[in-house]
């Protein structure tokens, strides 16, 4: 893929965070082959039945759909650890919102394999009763998994849900994206209602410097790879 002035997108399918080479996966989750570890982030569970209680309708099909796209994932790295970036949940009582067949799959996810919930602003207390094991943050090797990015190296960090656009063969395409530098990351939202952030916020300057980082675009087919900078 080539934009229109000759700026090169190229195919990518790992992600190095401080030495560590991570195999990336089209639908925005991370796994360490060497530890048999999965991550994601912001599934979000339950927006559509938050907005819901505020009069938003949407249809309440997302809680759903983002446990079928991870139970694929699950199905196919079959990880010994999986471990969920903080923000799994969209408010405080969402689990409790959770439809019996949901809370099913949830179960489903967990069996077999350890299962780590990272608190995050949306989910700062979450339950017990949801299976696995919570906590502020988890350190495996050089590599710091936690919700809120603070910039240190060998950070991975959700929160920010980010996602670039770019120009190809004169088209513009936007998408969600892992933001990185090598020695830290950010990665993108993998609920079915969670937003995005656009990489030049200034949010994304405080965790990087200005825009010294590299986009790992979600393509169709591929992860594809750019200059932050070359982005707009």
């Amino acid at each position: 893929m080539t934009e229109q002035g000759a700026i090169s997108i190229a195919a990518t399918s790992s992600l190095d965070v401080a030495g560590i080479s991570f195999a990336v996966d089209l639908a925005g989750a991370l796994f360490w082959e060497e530890q048999g570890l999965l991550v994601i982030s912001d599934l979000h569970l339950e927006k559509g039945s938050s907005f819901a209680t505020r009069g938003v309708l949407l249809p309440p099909y997302d809680t759903a759909a983002t446990l079928s796209r991870l139970a694929s994932i699950v199905a196919q790295r079959d990880p010994r650890v999986v471990i969920a970036l903080g923000d799994s949940f969209h408010d405080r009582l969402a689990h409790e919102r959770l439809s019996p067949a949901d809370r099913d799959a949830v179960t489903a996810l967990q069996a077999g394999r350890d299962w780590m919930w990272i608190s995050g602003n949306h989910d700062p207390a979450l339950p017990r009763d949801i299976g696995g094991t919570v906590a502020d943050e988890v350190a495996i090797g050089p590599i710091t998994f936690r919700h809120e990015p603070t910039g240190r190296r060998g950070e991975i960090a959700g929160h920010l849900h980010p996602k670039a656009r770019v120009s190809v063969r004169g088209r513009s395409m936007e998408r969600r994206c892992f933001a990185s530098d090598g020695e830290r990351a950010v990665m993108p939202t993998f609920g079915a209602y969670a937003g995005g952030l656009s990489i030049r916020d200034e949010a994304f300057a405080k965790v990087f410097g200005e825009r010294h980082f590299t986009a790992h675009l979600l393509g169709d087919r591929r992860v594809h790879t750019i200059a932050a900078s070359r982005c707009y």
